[in-house]
């Protein structure tokens, strides 16, 4: 299955490789993390990590001596991986270029599986519903999927907190995003992000049950976090690092808070 030539050709530039280390985006990866842990018992289980990039969290969660697989569509994504993986002791089990919807493993193989991608690009329902159930049928009875998706509102807040919605193109994109969840860069700018989908709260749960899983809860990963005015200088403040974190940890659950958050996660189980 091919994905959209405008998503390959944002990430063959290498846009992802050091993201997370950077910016704003410290947070979403510190509360990533935080929140994968919840999931992860003491004993060695199977995880698969789809659409897992240049494969950040594989390599986190092989250095915890869990069976890792990686998995992403993005030939720079995996040669990436394969490159890093050659410089590491601890390395995933396997790194697949491979797509959500085809996923080269059998049935009932993985106790977790991170969906951390796809459902935001793969920009029709149906699309993402392939991709769910796919993941349904490789996917342990009891197992879990942690499945994250970009609120309708990210390109919003974001205009107007990084002053990007001055640019007429940029007030063109969240006027599309707002209406219809349809993000599309029609312009050569890398900071407008690419070909995606941006989903209601209820919406990416709702899409997760019709797929068969039981939901269990959301979770804001960023929740307000990433709005802070100067936000790099104040996360390198060693008493500040806490203090937000448990704040976002006291309201990650609020419905009244959910769409305020770049990114959510639903936490979903296999009947």
């Amino acid at each position: 299955m091919e994905i959209d030539k405008e998503i390959l050709s944002y990430y063959n530039t290498g846009v992802e490789k050091d993201r997370l280390y950077t910016d704003i985006f410290q947070l979403e990866k510190e509360r990533t993390e935080e929140i994968i842990q919840r999931y992860l018992p003491e004993h060695r289980i199977r995880i698969l990590d789809v659409g897992g990039g240049t494969g950040h969290y594989s390599f986190w969660l092989k250095e915890q001596a869990h069976e890792v697989h990686l998995v992403d569509p993005v030939r720079f994504n995996i040669d990436e991986a394969r490159k890093i993986a050659g410089e590491r002791k601890n390395v995933p089990e396997s790194i697949v270029l491979a797509e959500a919807r085809e996923l080269p493993f059998d049935n009932d193989s993985f106790d977790l599986i991170l969906l951390m991608g796809p459902l935001y690009h793969l920009t029709k329902k149906e699309e993402r519903q392939e991709a769910l159930k796919e993941s349904l049928r490789v996917l342990r009875k009891g197992g879990r999927i942690l499945a994250v998706g970009i609120s309708r509102y990210a390109s919003l807040f974001d205009g107007f907190f990084r002053n990007l919605i001055k640019d007429p193109d940029f007030f063109q994109i969240v006027e599309s995003d707002i209406s219809t969840g349809q993000h599309r860069n029609f312009t050569s700018k890398l900071a407008y992000f690419t070909t995606a989908y941006f989903h209601f709260p209820d919406e990416l749960r709702m899409e997760i049950r019709d797929a068969g899983f039981n939901a269990e809860k959301m979770i804001a990963i960023e929740s307000f976090g990433w709005l802070i005015p100067d936000f790099v200088k104040k996360w390198a403040v060693k008493d500040y690092q806490p203090l937000l974190l448990e704040s976002i940890r006291r309201v990650e659950h609020s419905e009244d808070l959910m769409s305020m958050s770049a990114h959510f996660m639903v936490v979903a189980m296999k009947p």
